[in-house]
């Protein structure tokens, strides 16, 4: 008697511990099948160190055994910034790859083309990597999430430090004429509040096909503000700020964080003309001395010389694409053996923690009703040829 209750105690056991492991597809006792798109071809194959930074990430996380024992499966394609091309992409990953979720996807035009998708099959897209507003919206799309701050975010905060340091001063705005210039605009709308109209007196937009700004500027140097804030990709925001040099104008300049590029736009605009020219910052800059004896930087360091020795120290992406796998990596070993779509997104907007390789006191937050992991930066001023760090850690929040 005691024996066939020990055996029926001991199959009870076996079968609750199973029960306890939840799997949609995509997921195993030993593997976890990670889906990714990005630009490896087209015009912004420059990103492309990203996806490979992510993919030496996890080769290093399975040769250190995994997550909860499961092996990391990264399949990662190429759509060369096109959105058919990520549409097809994305079908390939669901439906013939079976993946349990898509990660970090590039690109604002291409996501925008796969998140109705995405949301359709519930299948979690998650930490986009483009700062548009529109991932994250839970309400409407509530299996999409974004990662780095929000153009927006960005923007409150400048418009934050404006009023801080530069009380009743007037503001200029170039802005791109699209969905990433508009986003800007709205945040630093929100920014000022009730105060916008005190304070903007100029906005004027650009195509993208434009060859030049030049015009834009000079209408904006005519409306006589005394900051100007320069909303724009990085070729035309170094035509910007050169073009504000060779005019002899000396406006607080502002620069967003997607020009930030010492590489792509303070170096073609001239380095005499980017001298103080501010702008923001949320990650370790690798080029920056501070951090040649900081920890997380060094642990950085050492993965990339023995998992992606070919990766450009001084790319900001590398830094970018760690601190992303880090952040899913977290996500996974919460979800323990509750590897379902569900728990995923429950896991994802429930994060509460730090990433080293992000700037001191920089919290990664989420809960069910806010997808915004990161929204914090810090101010930064061009001197020589980089950039300096200064004041306090600023949050981009909404206001409720």
């Amino acid at each position: 008697m005691t024996a066939t209750l020990a055996a029926l105690l001991l199959g009870a056991m076996a079968i609750s511990a199973h029960a306890q492991k939840k799997y949609d597809i995509g997921a195993t006792d030993t593997e976890v099948k990670i889906g990714n798109i990005m630009p490896y071809s087209g015009p912004a194959s420059s990103y492309a160190v990203i996806g490979k930074t992510e993919a030496a990430y996890f080769r290093m996380i399975n040769d250190k055994g995994g997550i909860n024992g499961r092996k990391l499966t990264f399949i990662s394609y190429d759509d060369g910034y096109s959105p058919p091309k990520t549409v097809e992409q994305a079908r390939k990953l669901v439906e013939s790859d079976e993946v349990l979720f898509i990660l970090n996807p590039l690109g604002t035009p291409g996501n925008t083309a796969i998140q109705k998708y995405m949301n359709s099959k519930k299948i979690p897209q998650l930490f986009v990597s483009t700062g548009a507003a529109k991932w994250a919206d839970p309400k409407n799309y509530p299996w999409t999430m974004g990662w780095q701050p929000s153009y927006q975010a960005e923007a409150r905060i400048y418009a934050q430090y404006i009023m801080a340091n530069y009380p009743g001063k007037k503001v200029g705005v170039l802005y791109a004429n699209d969905d990433f210039g508009k986003d800007y605009l709205v945040g630093l709308h929100e920014g000022f509040g009730s105060k916008d109209k005190d304070y903007i007196v100029s906005e004027v937009p650009y195509e993208t096909s434009s060859p030049t700004v030049d015009s834009q500027i000079v209408q904006i140097k005519a409306a006589n503000p005394d900051v100007f804030i320069n909303i724009a990709t990085p070729k035309f925001a170094a035509q910007a700020i050169k073009k504000v040099g060779e005019m002899g104008w000396k406006p607080v300049h502002i620069v967003t964080n997607v020009s930030a590029s010492v590489g792509a736009v303070m170096k073609p605009a001239g380095y005499v003309n980017s001298q103080d020219v501010l702008s923001a910052a949320y990650m370790k800059d690798p080029k920056d001395p501070t951090w040649k004896s900081d920890p997380a930087m060094m642990e950085w360091s050492a993965f990339m010389d023995k998992y992606f020795p070919e990766g450009d120290k001084e790319d900001g992406g590398t830094v970018f694409g760690y601190g992303v796998a880090q952040g899913i990596v977290q996500v996974l070993k919460q979800c323990g053996d509750d590897l379902t779509r569900d728990n995923i997104m429950k896991q994802a907007a429930s994060l509460n923690m730090e990433i080293g390789i992000y700037l001191p006191g920089t919290k990664i937050r989420t809960s069910p009703t806010d997808f915004s992991p990161l929204e914090q930066l810090q101010m930064m001023k061009f001197k020589g040829e980089s950039w300096q760090l200064f004041g306090p850690l600023m949050s981009g929040e909404k206001a409720s």
